[in-house]
C-alpha cells in the first residue's frame, strides 16, 4: 500500500514537472518569437521596407559607404562629360572686340577687320540689384477764380491698394514657398539683396495673396491629373498645429498636384482627391485605394521587392521563399529594363513575362498555403492584387514602379520635416499649391518666377487666369 502511494506521488510529481516544462517551453517559444520580431524591426532600413533612406541606422549607412568605398569620386568611367555652353550672340549684353595690332609673320600693322568665326569667351555677372518704387501724388490746386482748393480724386484703377507689386510678391512666394526660406530669412534677403524693407507680417500676407492667385492654375492642374490616362499616387502624413492630416500627390507626365486631406480614408480619397475613376492608377497596396478597379491599377514592384528582401533576411522557409521571389523579380526588372532601352519589343516583353508571371504567382500561392508567420498573410494580400501586378506588361505608358510619385512627394516631405508642417489652413493650402506650381512648371518647361508674377498681376474683369498648361 505504501509502495502504491509512493508511485502515485511520483507520478503526480512527474506530471507537475512535465506541466512546468511545457509551460517553460511555451514561454521560451513566445520569447523567441518576440526576439525574432524585434530583430526584424531592428534590421529594417530603406532596402527591405518602406522607410526612407534618411531613417536608416548607422550600420546601414556604413554598409552603403563600404560598397562605395572603392569607387572614385566624381563622374564614373563612361559617364559623358559636360561643359558650359556659350550664350548665343542675341543673349549677350555687351561685346568687346579684340584685334591683333601686327602680323604674326611680317610684323606689319593690321587693319581691324571682323573675323567671321572669332574665338568667343564669356563672363556672366550681376549688376547691382535695386527695388523700383513708384509714388502717386494727389495734388490739391487752388482755383484762381473762386479760391476753392480741390484735391485730385483717389482712383483705385490708377493707384494700387497694395504696397508691393506683383513681381515682388512673386519673389516672396518663390523664396518661402519653393526655396523654403523662413520668413525671417526672406526679410533679411530682400533687404540685403534688393534694399526692400518688409515686415514678417507682410511676408505672411503676401503668401496668402500668392496662394489665392495660383489657385485657378492649381485646380486646372488637378483636373488634368484626374483625366490622365496614367497617374501615379502616393501618400504620407502632414501636421497642422500638431494635428495629423494626410498628404497626397497625384503625378502624371504633364503635372504634379499635391493635396492635404483630413484623412487618408477610402471615401475621402475617392471624393476629394480623384473624383471619377479614370485611367490607370500606379500606387502601392494601400487598403484605401481598393475602390479603384484592380484591372486599372498597377501595384508598385519596388514596394514588393523591399518586402521580399525582408523575407529573404529571415531564417527557414521564409528566407528561402524570399530569395526565390527576389530571383523572379530580378528577371522581371531585367526584361523591363531591356524593353525600356529599346532592346525588346512590346510583343517580346509580353511573351517573356508570361512564364515569370506563372511561376511567381505559383510561388506566392505556395507561401500563402505554408502558413508562415509574417509571410503567408502578405502573400495572400499580394495575390488579391493579382490583376494589378502585370498591367505594365500590356499597357503603354505604365511603369512597374511608383518611383515617380515617391520622388515628387519627397520635396514636400522635406518641407514638413523642416517646418513641422503648417500652423493654419492658409499655410497648408500655400504649401500644397506652391509645390504644385513648382513641380508642374518644371515638367512644362515654364519659368516659375514669371508665372507667379503673371498670376499676381491685376487682370481685367472676366479675363482668364494664367495657365500652367498653356504655352509660355
Amino acid at each position: 500500500m505504501d509502495e502504491v502511494t509512493e508511485i502515485e506521488e511520483l507520478r503526480a510529481a512527474l506530471a507537475a514537472e512535465q506541466a512546468r516544462s511545457a509551460e517553460f517551453e511555451a514561454r521560451v517559444a513566445e520569447l523567441e518569437a518576440q526576439l525574432a520580431k524585434l530583430l526584424e524591426l531592428l534590421g529594417r532600413d530603406s532596402n527591405n521596407s518602406n522607410n526612407p533612406p534618411s531613417s536608416d541606422p548607422p550600420s546601414a549607412k556604413k554598409s552603403r559607404k563600404k560598397r562605395l568605398k572603392n569607387r572614385p569620386r566624381g563622374g564614373q568611367k563612361g559617364h559623358p562629360g559636360s561643359n558650359r555652353r556659350l550664350l548665343s550672340p542675341e543673349q549677350v549684353d555687351e561685346v568687346v572686340d579684340l584685334f591683333p595690332s601686327r602680323c604674326g609673320d611680317c610684323w606689319k600693322p593690321l587693319p581691324q577687320v571682323p573675323d567671321e568665326f572669332p574665338k568667343r569667351h564669356q563672363l556672366t555677372d550681376l549688376k547691382p540689384l535695386a527695388a523700383h518704387t513708384t509714388e502717386w501724388r494727389r495734388h490739391a490746386v487752388v482755383c484762381p477764380c473762386c479760391g476753392y482748393r480741390t484735391r485730385a480724386e483717389y482712383d483705385p484703377d490708377i493707384i494700387p491698394s497694395r504696397s508691393f507689386g506683383p513681381r515682388l510678391m512673386a519673389v516672396v512666394g518663390l523664396l518661402t514657398g519653393i526655396y523654403h526660406l523662413s520668413r525671417r530669412q526672406t526679410v533679411r534677403l530682400l533687404h540685403e539683396l534688393l534694399g526692400v524693407r518688409m515686415s514678417l507680417g507682410s511676408v505672411s500676407a503676401i503668401e496668402g495673396r500668392v496662394s489665392d492667385a495660383v489657385e485657378p492654375a492649381v485646380n486646372e492642374a488637378m483636373e488634368s491629373a484626374r483625366g490622365a490616362a496614367v497617374k501615379h499616387a502616393d501618400g504620407t502624413t502632414w501636421l497642422r498645429c500638431g494635428s495629423l492630416l494626410s498628404l497626397w500627390v497625384v503625378a502624371t507626365r504633364a503635372v504634379t498636384v499635391f493635396k492635404v486631406l483630413p484623412n487618408g480614408q477610402k471615401a475621402t480619397l475617392r471624393d476629394e482627391l480623384f473624383g471619377r475613376i479614370r485611367g490607370v492608377l500606379v500606387s502601392d497596396r494601400a487598403t484605401a485605394l481598393k475602390f479603384w478597379a484592380m484591372e486599372r491599377r498597377q501595384v508598385c514592384w519596388a514596394h514588393l521587392v523591399r518586402k521580399f528582401v525582408s523575407y529573404s533576411e529571415r531564417a527557414g522557409p521564409a528566407g528561402k521563399g524570399g530569395k526565390e521571389l527576389l530571383e523572379y523579380t530580378s528577371l522581371l526588372f531585367e526584361y523591363w529594363s531591356r524593353f525600356r532601352e529599346g532592346q525588346l519589343s512590346r510583343e517580346t516583353l509580353v511573351e517573356r513575362m508570361a512564364p515569370v508571371r506563372l511561376q511567381l504567382e505559383a510561388l506566392l500561392q505556395r507561401l500563402a498555403a505554408a502558413k508562415i508567420k509574417g509571410v503567408s498573410g502578405s502573400c495572400v494580400d499580394i495575390l488579391e492584387h493579382r490583376a494589378a501586378l502585370w498591367t505594365f506588361v500590356e499597357r503603354s505608358g505604365v511603369e512597374p514602379t511608383n518611383n515617380h510619385a515617391e520622388r515628387e512627394l519627397r520635396g514636400l516631405v522635406m518641407w514638413r520635416r523642416r517646418s513641422f508642417g503648417s500652423q493654419s489652413d492658409r499655410g497648408t493650402h500655400f504649401a500644397a499649391r506652391m509645390m504644385t506650381v513648382a513641380h508642374t512648371a518644371r515638367k512644362q518647361g515654364r519659368q516659375i518666377l514669371e508665372f507667379l508674377a503673371a498670376c499676381c498681376a491685376p487682370r481685367p474683369e472676366g479675363a482668364a487666369a494664367p495657365s500652367l498648361l498653356a504655352p509660355a
